[in-house]
């Protein structure tokens, strides 16, 4: 997960360097069919057949993790690298609300959230936490991006927890992997019709490749991480990708975030860890985890 978290965040320094040429469909469409080919190559070489008895299954996951892909692509367009990798890194508060809010509809008793106090605190914490980091930047660009931002959070949370219903199924990383690729290209290369191309005789059309190989690579990783069953420390280890992308940041863009700004961050890495302990102990005895 640590790999991962450095691939991806490697991975956010290309997007913001083509992003000055190239729109979320585009990226998005070609990181998914360089994803496709690499995989293709991959999982011939491993002998790794492509059918798959959960064709449902695969096209959810494909569907919000490509969500995630473009809003997550149009948050690092639009604001300071660290800020858009911790708003993706909302998932695990996501999830915890997703507990929450469920265990409310389904029994609609007040015993429901007996005892979850510190839950509902800790997802109270996360979103405190998120406007500490937008309110510095809080302008009509940052206030999109950061929607965006939010929104990647969202539907990365429920691409995890696809992720994992996955592998409970026995399906290899590699051909989720390749079907998720599978659906970002259909998805950016049908948006790019409708909004255009950008010519591919620029520099920055050379970053396109590195999106693809890293993007591939580092989600390879992330599935075989939350494959393995250890999820409550595959989780917290993702928001190692926070460090890497602040050092990115400051390295090849200068950015420079206010204290108010890390200390939301602090908040949401520190809401995101508690929200991923207090969930494990309180899923056996929230109704909606077992649906999640």
């Amino acid at each position: 997960m640590v790999l991962g978290a450095l691939l991806f965040a490697s991975m956010g320094v290309c997007i913001k360097l083509a992003a000055s040429h190239f729109h979320s469909f585009e990226i998005v469409g070609y990181r998914g069919l360089i994803g496709v080919l690499f995989l293709l190559a991959l999982t011939r070489a491993r002998g790794v057949s492509l059918a798959t008895r959960v064709p449902v299954m695969h096209l959810w996951r494909s569907v919000v993790g490509t969500i995630s892909l473009l809003t997550w692509f149009y948050a690092i367009a639009a604001l300071p690298l660290a800020t858009a990798m911790t708003l993706n890194y909302m998932s695990s508060v996501w999830v915890a609300t997703f507990l929450l809010g469920g265990a409310l509809l389904l029994q609609r008793r007040r015993r429901a959230l007996r005892g979850q106090t510190p839950l509902f605190l800790t997802v109270l914490i996360g979103f405190a936490g998120v406007a500490l980091v937008l309110r510095p930047t809080f302008d009509d660009a940052a206030a999109l991006g950061g929607l965006a931002g939010l929104l990647s959070g969202l539907s990365a949370a429920l691409a995890y927890l696809q992720v994992a219903a996955l592998a409970r199924v026995g399906e290899p990383e590699s051909r989720t992997v390749f079907y998720f690729s599978l659906g970002a290209t259909a998805v950016g290369l049908a948006g790019t019709l409708v909004v255009g191309f950008s010519p591919l005789d620029t520099v920055q059309a050379l970053w396109l490749i590195p999106i693809g190989l890293l993007a591939v690579l580092g989600q390879l990783c992330m599935t075989r991480a939350y494959a393995s069953g250890a999820t409550l420390l595959v989780a917290n280890l993702q928001y190692s990708g926070i460090a890497f992308a602040a050092l990115y940041g400051w390295l090849f863009f200068g950015d420079r975030l206010p204290l108010i700004g890390w200390v939301g961050m602090a908040l949401i890495v520190g809401s995101g860890v508690a929200a991923t302990v207090l969930r494990a102990r309180a899923a056996p005895r929230l109704p909606a985890a077992e649906h999640a």
